[in-house]
């Protein structure tokens, strides 16, 4: 029976995004049972840090699921899961200024969120046309164009990922900085919250890496093709 080797790359990025997804939820379920001593919802203190950044016109919303926080660029809305929008804890209110350190991008024009919001269509399109584009290719009589466009389909997938890297990063620096200045968490607080956010950005390091694996298998298998 063969075996092919480069499904050694596909389970690598399997379990890397297996441990980032155990991890971020083992730390967020750590953390969600300490209490803030400020005693503020998830959605009362993103309302402050907003409102703090001058930012008045991004609603709040609830909405329903866990972890499923994020904001809204194009309706200028916030939505906060069910963990996060009642809740009183560090956890929460970390996620919480999370998600306003990206409307506060928004606000301020950063560049890297520009350039990714631009990409997420094309992103989008490439990496659900991708595989059927390359069995396209192979089912032509492993036409080579066809294989390299799903091949660069995919690989704009994989950039798309990378790209959104700095943007969490940022995003996550702008909370703590804000949540330490503010005082709305205290020293030992933040500390806590730094780790949240910490493993929440491990989840995108992971699905950026597995991205880059799965492209790699790609080429190896038929980046070499060439029309006979």
């Amino acid at each position: 029976m063969y075996f092919d080797a480069t499904y050694i790359l596909v389970i690598i990025g399997a379990l890397l995004s297996m441990w980032a997804s155990a991890r971020v939820n083992g730390t967020y379920r750590k953390y969600a049972a300490v209490r803030s001593r400020a005693n503020i919802s998830g959605a009362q203190a993103a309302q402050q840090i907003l409102h703090g950044a001058g930012i008045y016109d991004v609603r709040i919303e609830h909405i329903s699921g866990n972890l499923t926080d994020h904001y809204d660029p194009r309706s200028k809305v916030l939505r906060l899961s069910d963990s996060v929008y009642g809740s009183t804890s560090v956890a929460a209110i970390g996620v919480a200024a999370h998600e306003c350190g990206h409307a506060i991008q928004d606000n301020v024009s950063y560049a890297p969120l520009k350039i990714r919001n631009s990409f997420v269509p094309v992103a989008n399109i490439g990496t659900k046309a991708a595989f059927p584009i390359i069995l396209l290719g192979l089912v032509f009589g492993s036409s080579y164009t066809l294989i390299q466009i799903g091949l660069i389909c995919f690989a704009l997938g994989t950039l798309f990922q990378l790209i959104t890297l700095p943007v969490e990063f940022n995003a996550s620096a702008r909370a703590i900085d804000i949540l330490g200045n503010t005082h709305m968490l205290s020293g030992d607080e933040l500390s806590l919250t730094k780790k949240v956010l910490s493993a929440a950005a491990m989840t995108y390091v992971a699905a950026a890496a597995a991205s880059i694996l799965s492209l790699l298998r790609l080429l190896f298998l038929f980046g070499g093709r060439r029309r006979d």
